[in-house]
């Protein structure tokens, strides 16, 4: 073995002994903050956690019984609002979305797909919020909806292109209009990964939730 080859693996075991140390350290630093506060917060998760409401800094006790509501509240309204708009476009572009229009709209889903949070947040701010006075859920569910469209739309698109062709075909030699059979045979053929693709995109668009709901918007 030559001294470049033998100096060339001695160099790189050392690195790679680095970098599993420091990985370690990582790791351990993950595990100790939260080893610390399941500790701590253990002892605080009871029944009356989840159901009474938060206390004024300071005061001990309270809960986060608002926020849980809230939470349901928005995700619900998001759900109703976003869910028919974004499955029904996601099956418009795959069944008869090859024209300029379903360009555009592919488009507009893809842009809003790579939009900030911040930006619907904005939207939904000056377009509800403003004009209502105040912070509502219904704002928060607006704007959550607006996140949850796009993502939902592009997904279901690909689940009704994974159907079958013949699938659609049988429906037709039965006399099924085409419109009949992407509701009633292609919807419920790509219902399977439409469900867990809304599950998903709500996940996904709550992890950057919009700016424009407070803590209020939450009550």
């Amino acid at each position: 073995m030559s001294a470049r080859r033998l100096r060339r693996r001695i160099v790189s075991g050392a690195m790679t002994a680095l970098v599993a140390v420091l990985s370690f350290v990582a790791v351990l630093a993950l595990v100790l903050i939260l080893g610390y506060l399941v500790a701590k917060g253990a002892s605080s998760l009871d029944w009356s956690f989840f159901v009474k409401n938060p206390v004024p800094a300071g005061q001990a006790g309270g809960g986060v019984a608002n926020a849980i509501v809230g939470t349901v509240i928005i995700v619900g309204l998001a759900a109703l609002i976003g869910l028919p708009i974004g499955i029904g476009t996601g099956l418009y572009l795959a069944e008869y979305g090859s024209g300029r229009l379903g360009w555009v709209v592919r488009f507009v889903a893809d842009v809003l797909n790579g939009t900030p949070s911040i930006v619907v947040g904005i939207f939904a701010w000056t377009w509800l919020v403003k004009p209502m006075g105040h912070f509502s859920a219904l704002a928060g569910s607006v704007a959550l909806a607006v996140l949850m469209v796009p993502m939902l739309a592009r997904t279901t698109e690909e689940m009704v292109r994974l159907v079958p062709h013949s699938l659609r075909e049988a429906a037709l030699a039965l006399g099924y209009p085409r419109w009949r059979t992407s509701l009633r045979v292609i919807a419920r053929t790509a219902l399977a990964g439409s469900s867990p693709a809304a599950s998903w995109a709500s996940r996904a668009s709550r992890a950057r939730p919009p700016r424009c709901s407070s803590r209020r918007s939450a009550t």
